[in-house]
């Protein structure tokens, strides 16, 4: 028996990460209200992306789920606006101070916890910084607990945000909660341009939608004859040069140059009547090279 477990999913600004939380004695939250939370790192503020809904428990990575402590208030709206000036004032502070230590690491963001006992500061750099003598530095300047995180490239455009190729909002500001790793066979796979301008995002890694419809692509193929294959039609024997998925059909060359585009369908028949002899694939060691240089960042698993 599957057990249910009732949740509200809550979005950060700065985190652009989902969680889930306990609704308690809500019996009402929609999606777009401002709520107060407490999450591992402190009080936060959140906006809740879904309504209260019951979801499989095995699905919850984390307990106990951690409590949704009130709606905010006016007073609470004042606090979050007097945070976000001073986390203005705060990047310029650090930013001083990162330049004063010749520290060869970019500032990226500053986030104020929402009762103030925690400025996080996020930066990139290409490899690990001792910032031991920052961190005191930064303490000293604004009296509370100060952290600093290192992100990659791929967590600083999801800080960032901004449009993809696609004119919309990029998926990882959006709605990724996770980074899963990209290789260019996925590219390869869907027939896409290789051309790195229009295959990589903002990041500069490859864009995490090319794994989105991978998996059908891949499905859908596997079922069909390679490419090179050798296809006998009435018209003569021919050769597979092309498969579309979009428009469910193979384009098949004839020795006297033209082509013929079959459907899926008939293709799958003509196999099973022994009129095509399937290529043999070939793999490069492209094919398998992956994307992970963000994995394990912070933001991967946040609960």
């Amino acid at each position: 028996m599957n057990m249910l477990t009732k949740v509200v999913c809550v979005k950060f600004k700065k985190m652009k990460a989902i969680q889930f939380f306990n609704p308690k004695d809500f019996s009402e939250l929609n999606p777009g209200d401002v709520v107060i939370v407490e999450t591992y790192r402190g009080i936060e503020h959140g906006i809740v992306k879904s309504g209260i809904k019951m979801i499989p428990s095995k699905d919850i990575v984390a307990y106990p789920l951690r409590d949704i402590i009130r709606k905010v208030t006016d007073e609470d709206r004042v606090i979050i606006e007097e945070n976000q000036e001073k986390e203005e004032k705060a990047y310029v502070i650090a930013d001083k101070k990162i330049f004063q230590h010749n520290l060869p690491m970019k500032l990226i963001d500053v986030e104020y916890l929402f009762d103030r006992k925690k400025i996080i500061f996020y930066f990139s750099a290409d490899g690990r910084i001792d910032f031991r003598k920052l961190v005191k530095d930064l303490a000293g300047t604004f009296r509370t607990r100060i952290e600093l995180h290192q992100i990659g490239v791929r967590d600083d455009s999801r800080m960032m945000g901004g449009l993809g190729h696609c004119g919309r909002e990029i998926c990882c500001a959006a709605f990724l909660n996770q980074f899963s790793p990209v290789s260019i066979k996925m590219a390869k796979e869907q027939n896409l341009s290789l051309n790195p301008i229009m295959i990589s995002g903002l990041c500069g890694r490859l864009m995490c939608c090319l794994k989105y419809e991978y998996d059908v692509y891949r499905k859908i193929k596997s079922e069909l004859p390679t490419i090179g294959s050798e296809v006998t039609v009435p018209e003569g024997k021919g050769i597979l040069i092309d498969i579309n998925v979009p428009k469910s059909i193979v384009v098949i060359e004839l020795p006297t140059s033209a082509r013929l585009d079959l459907d899926f369908e008939r293709v799958k028949q003509l196999e099973k009547e022994g009129k095509v002899v399937r290529a043999q694939e070939t793999f490069s060691s492209e094919d398998t090279m992956e994307d992970m240089d963000d994995e394990g960042s912070e933001f991967e698993n946040i609960y």
